[in-house]
C-alpha cells in the first residue's frame, strides 16, 4: 500500500519538475522540447495508471503481486532491454547526423527507453502471454 502512494507523489515531484522547466525557461521551444515534454508526461500518465490499479487492487485485499504480475513484468522487461539495445545502436548510428547535444541524446535515449518498456508491457499486458 505504501509503495501506491510513492508512486503518485513520484509522479507529482516529476510533473512539477517538468512544470518548473517549462515556466522558467526564457527560450524559446523548438520542437524536440515539445516532444519530450509529451513524452515524459505519457510516462507519468502510464505510472499514475500503475500506481492507481495497484491501489485498487490494495483496497479489495487482493496482494499486491502475483505470478501472472511477475511473469508479465519478466516478459516485458526482457523485450524492453533486447529493444532499447537497439534504440541505443540507433542512436549511435545517427548521433553524426543528428544536430543535438550529447546530453539531449542521452536523454532522448532514456526516454526512449520508458517508452519502450511502457509499450512492450501494454503488447503483453492486453496480448496476453502464451503458455510456455
Amino acid at each position: 500500500m505504501k509503495r501506491a502512494y510513492l508512486v503518485f507523489i513520484v509522479a507529482g515531484l516529476v510533473l512539477a519538475a517538468t512544470a518548473l522547466w517549462f515556466l522558467l525557461s526564457n527560450t524559446q521551444f523548438k520542437l524536440y522540447d515539445l516532444v519530450e515534454t509529451g513524452i515524459i508526461i505519457l510516462v507519468v500518465g502510464f505510472a499514475v495508471y500503475l500506481g492507481y490499479k495497484r491501489f485498487s487492487s490494495a483496497k479489495r485485499g487482493e496482494p499486491a503481486e502475483d505470478e501472472m504480475s511477475r511473469k508479465v513484468m519478466r516478459k516485458t522487461a526482457s523485450w524492453s532491454y533486447y529493444i532499447s539495445l537497439y534504440l541505443w545502436l540507433a542512436i549511435m548510428y545517427f548521433s553524426d547526423r543528428i544536430k543535438l547535444e550529447n546530453h539531449a541524446l542521452i536523454g532522448a535515449g532514456i526516454l526512449g527507453m520508458a517508452v519502450v518498456f511502457a509499450i512492450s508491457w501494454l503488447v503483453i499486458n492486453f496480448g496476453g502471454i502464451k503458455n510456455e
